[in-house]
């Protein structure tokens, strides 16, 4: 069976669609989410499938937890909502495995500081005729990364960030998962 880490900060709605579909699979599993942000709600989601969940500090994430994914050796490290910047050595040490899902099509509306609302408010405020989600591999530059995969849908001119943001994550419940199956079979 090939394992699954996932880093994340936030809610964790996709996260727990991961680990609901890899349940359903059984080729692969979410071994355990690591989280830096104490009050995230992804640490409740988690438990409730019973997936360990690893809280670390900055001092933490710089050693303690590169030497933990080392001894793990995951097959895939996923960030679905993680917000900090993966070290170089992440990147050297697990190359082609470390993959990220950023609310739009990229390069539109990405790098630093363009994550969740933000992303949303500024395709609204442009107001766009479409937007997306972008699949991508993580390399030492925010949102630059080698694309894996990209899903569009069309907007209207009165759509709200609200909205722009309920179409975003429809796309990521709908392809994430399926796209973290299609890497790991072609592992």
């Amino acid at each position: 069976m090939k394992t699954i880490i996932v880093f994340a900060s936030g809610s964790g709605t996709n996260t727990a669609k991961i680990i609901t579909y890899f349940d359903a699979i059984e080729t692969a599993a979410v071994k355990c989410v690591y989280c830096n942000n104490p009050n995230a709600g992804v640490i409740n989601r988690a438990a409730l499938f019973g997936v360990s969940t690893r809280v670390f500090s900055r001092a933490e994430y710089q050693k303690e937890v590169f030497e933990e994914l080392q001894a793990l050796e995951p097959d895939l490290i996923v960030l679905a909502g993680f917000l900090w910047k993966i070290p170089k050595s992440y990147i050297e040490a697990f190359p082609n495995k470390i993959i990220n899902i950023h609310p739009a099509l990229l390069p539109k509306y990405g790098g630093k500081g363009m994550y969740g609302q933000h992303v949303f408010d500024a395709i609204a405020l442009n107001n766009e005729t479409e937007t997306g989600i972008t699949i991508h591999y993580v390399n030492e530059h925010f949102d630059e990364g080698t694309v894996i995969f990209q899903a569009n849908t069309t907007l209207a001119e009165t759509d709200t960030a609200a909205i722009v943001a309920a179409k975003t994550h429809q796309l990521e419940h709908a392809h994430f998962a399926p796209q973290i199956h299609e890497l790991l079979d072609q592992q």
